[in-house]
């Protein structure tokens, strides 16, 4: 497995990956209707955002971003054939080392509010918690710095 910064000439493959997951699903078309195109994302990569991928055989099989502007880690995606091998874990704490870095000292995300989604325990078990519910969706926060 290798972990790298994603640069835009990985952005297509992402796309490969998000479509794949197992919980809170898109399409291409929705992710498109929404405004989540491969030049949107290279956009965001090369001002706002920042992103890790992970390899495996030069395969992209999960990724992770987070928005350097809001301090919102924006999105994981892992290929459920690559889930309980440690990915999602370590592309977590690349986007909260950077956000860290860059000096967020708390963090949030939208989550769904299924509470017995795999997604939820995930960062539960990772030190993130319940902030608020706004607009169907759950908002989790993490302390990260001081």
């Amino acid at each position: 497995m290798t972990f790298r910064e994603i640069t835009t000439n990985g952005v297509p493959g992402l796309f490969d990956v998000r479509t794949s997951v197992r919980e809170n699903t898109y399409t291409r078309e929705d992710l498109y209707r929404d405004g989540i195109t491969e030049k949107t994302v290279a956009e965001m990569i090369s001002t706002t955002h920042c992103g890790w991928l992970c390899e495996v055989n030069s395969k992209i099989v999960g990724f992770a971003m987070a928005n350097g502007r809001t301090g919102e880690f924006s999105v994981i995606a892992v290929f459920p054939e690559y889930e309980m091998r440690g990915i999602g874990s370590k592309l977590l704490l690349l986007a909260e080392d950077w956000l860290r870095s860059i000096g967020w000292e708390e963090i949030w995300l939208w989550t769904s509010l299924d509470t017995n989604l795999k997604a939820y325990a995930f960062y539960r078990n990772r030190g993130w918690t319940d902030a608020e519910i706004r607009t169907n969706q759950r908002i989790m926060k993490k302390r990260i710095g001081k």
